[in-house]
């Protein structure tokens, strides 16, 4: 039964997280491109490290991990 459970959360999270992903996708500044998010080009070379995206990544998830737990702790 707790297995059950556990798929269920996860396949709900899993849908939630890619629907969140298709919006921020189609809005103009999208993940990754974000103010904050720093970008080095050189010759042949990029390197990418998406600071504010991480972070609000992290929000977004905080967020929903506390609202499911809340709602499971009932």
């Amino acid at each position: 039964m707790e297995m059950g459970k556990l798929l269920i959360l996860l396949g709900t999270f899993l849908i939630i997280f890619g629907l969140i992903f298709i919006l921020f996708e189609k809005a103009p500044f999208g993940f990754g491109k974000l103010p904050g998010d720093i970008v080095f080009k050189k010759d042949g070379f990029t390197f990418y490290f998406p600071i504010i995206t991480s972070l609000l990544i992290s929000l977004i998830l905080t967020l929903i991990l506390n609202l499911v737990f809340w709602l499971f702790r009932k």
